[in-house]
Parts: structure tokens; sequence; C-alpha cells
């Protein structure tokens, strides 16, 4: 089976798939960053990103978003390695949240 991957969308883009039914962003920081600003999504910190997987199972789509882009696009990688989600979109915040300003 060949090896999924995200797709780096730019804040535009992100804007237009965060409108389509199923669609989830996970903001990766850390709580103190996400209470300090953030542009919606739930947040989920990198540590914690496979004990809370579940929480995402009823989503097609996952746009995954952290402060520069590092953070995100482990968790990105991650979650296109999840066996049960071959149908999954993962979708990665390029440059994060700051680039896209």
């Amino acid at each position: 089976m060949p090896r999924k991957n995200y797709v780096d969308v730019s804040r535009a883009e992100m804007e237009e798939l965060r409108d389509q039914p199923g669609t989830l962003i996970v903001d990766v920081r850390e709580p103190w960053e996400f209470e300090e600003f953030n542009i919606g999504g739930v947040n989920i910190p990198l540590a914690s990103i496979r004990e809370k997987r579940p929480e995402l199972e009823p989503y097609d789509t996952i746009i995954v978003i952290c402060t520069n882009g590092a953070r995100s696009k482990v968790a990105a990688m991650d979650y296109c390695r999840v066996p049960e989600w071959p149908d999954k979109k993962v979708f990665h915040l390029k440059g994060g949240i700051l680039e896209a300003e």
C-alpha cells in the first residue's frame, strides 16, 4: 500500500477547507500558546496527539497547525501513518500561523 502523505496548504487554502463539512483544525501547540493566540480549531498539544486520536475519528479532513510549521509537520506525518485512517485527508498549514498572517 502506498504511503499516504499530507498536503501543505496556504492560509487562504486552509480558510477554504475549514468550511467544508467533516473538517477539523488541530492546533498542536501548548495550551498556553493556544490561549494566548489561536485561529480556532481544537488544541491537542503535540505530546498528546496519539492518545487524543479517537477525538479525530468523526472527521474526514484534518488540518494541522502550529506556530511555525515544525510541530504541525511532525503531527501531520504521524496522522498519515494511522492504518485505520486510509481515507482521511491530512493537510498542514505551511509556515505555521506566524507565516500565514
